[in-house]
């Protein structure tokens, strides 16, 4: 059985938080949470997570702010906005500083879980690709290093 995904929720309002929360719960996702920027900051240095849901206006830094500071910690890390102040120039913003969606509150449930979902597949996918082109590296280096020894072997004699 594949591990769960580790989901860092990140919004000011209570309510908002624990309903994501216990809807992400639900799905099968490991949940933290923080109401501001700087728990936000110490429980991604402190915690892997696979995803952060962001709402964009936190009391104490701008949710674009945060993204940047998350990349720093954990760059594959995926980034959603979550924001109830939808506004053009905020999306484009939060694009360009790492977002990878971004969504509008109050976000339907099930476009949530498939957003979530889509993003952790890809993730997942890149990161197997990943380790087989690291496999892929090894295995050929492995054979250079033997033929190496092999043919330094057969000039000596």
């Amino acid at each position: 059985m594949r591990e769960s995904a580790r989901i860092l929720v990140v919004d000011d309002d209570e309510s908002t938080r624990r309903t994501i929360a216990l809807t992400l719960e639900h799905a099968g996702y490991d949940v933290d949470t923080a109401e501001n920027g700087k728990q936000a900051i110490e429980s991604a240095g402190e915690n892997f997570y696979n995803l952060a849901l962001i709402d964009i206006r936190l009391p104490d830094i701008q949710g674009t702010e945060l993204l940047t500071a998350l990349k720093e910690t954990t760059p594959k890390m995926v980034k959603i906005i979550l924001t109830g102040f939808p506004d053009l120039q905020n999306a484009v913003t939060a694009l360009n500083k790492g977002a990878d969606a971004y969504l509008i509150k109050p976000a339907n449930v099930q476009e949530l879980l498939k957003v979530i979902k889509d993003h952790l597949d890809k993730q997942n996918k890149e990161k197997e690709y990943g380790q087989g082109r690291v496999a892929q590296y090894v295995e050929t280096r492995l054979k250079e290093l033997e033929d190496k020894e092999l043919h330094s072997a057969t000039t000596k004699t």
